[in-house]
Order: structure tokens, then C-alpha cells, then sequence
């Protein structure tokens, strides 16, 4: 099993996951893909995304801010999803993206958890 395939079944592992996914921002695509809801196309997922992660990284370098995105957050009333830059040097321009049934997620831990599967991979 690959690095990448662990990451996503680790993710898929987390309480409350729908789907998950390993995206390049630079072109929009999905390098890797793990669901179980046949409702939410991972990569209309992917590709928005990008478009999330593209806006805020810009906005954050207009505004001079000398910080870095831990994640992004997105509060549905049924789900959330979560968007994880990779900040290692060789996974830059990559991201982790969660989606969550809220019912039955808690948002702490899977924050906590997506950090430490991030640290693990190497893509």
C-alpha cells in the first residue's frame, strides 16, 4: 500500500468521514481519491478547492501576513469540510481535503488527526 493510499484510508478512518482527497492546487487536480458517499463528486470537490485555497493564499500575501494556513474550515448545515495545506518544503502546492458528516464528526480531533497524517505522507 502507498504512502498516499494510507493517507487516505487514515482520513477515511476519522469519525464522521464522507470522503477525502489529496489535491495539487496548481492544477486543480486530485492525486489521490477515498469516498463513501456516492453524493459528494471528489473531483468537483478537488477543483473548487483549489479555487478556496488559491484566494486565501492570496489574499494573506496582499495583506503582508507572514503566516501560514493551518487549515480552512467550511461549515455546511450537514457537513464540514476541511482543507490542510501541505507547509512541508517537497508537499508544497498540495492539500489535504476532508469532508465530514457533522452528525458525527468532531472537529477537534479530526483537526488534530489531519495534522498528523500530514506529517506521515510524502507525496
Amino acid at each position: 500500500m502507498s504512502n498516499m493510499d494510507l493517507a487516505l484510508k487514515n482520513m477515511m478512518g476519522i469519525d464522521g468521514a464522507v470522503g477525502a482527497a489529496v489535491v495539487d492546487y496548481n492544477s486543480g487536480m486530485a492525486l489521490g481519491m477515498l469516498g463513501s458517499s456516492k453524493a459528494l463528486d471528489l473531483q468537483i470537490a478537488a477543483a473548487g478547492n483549489t479555487e478556496v485555497v488559491r484566494a486565501k493564499m492570496r489574499t494573506i500575501e496582499q495583506l503582508q501576513l507572514n503566516e501560514d494556513i493551518e487549515d480552512i474550515l467550511i461549515t455546511l448545515s450537514g457537513q464540514y469540510h476541511i482543507i490542510r495545506p501541505m507547509s512541508d518544503r517537497k508537499s508544497k502546492g498540495l492539500f489535504l481535503y476532508l469532508a465530514m458528516d457533522r452528525s458525527r464528526a468532531n472537529l477537534a480531533m479530526a483537526r488534530h488527526r489531519l495534522k498528523t497524517i500530514e506529517e506521515d505522507l510524502e507525496v
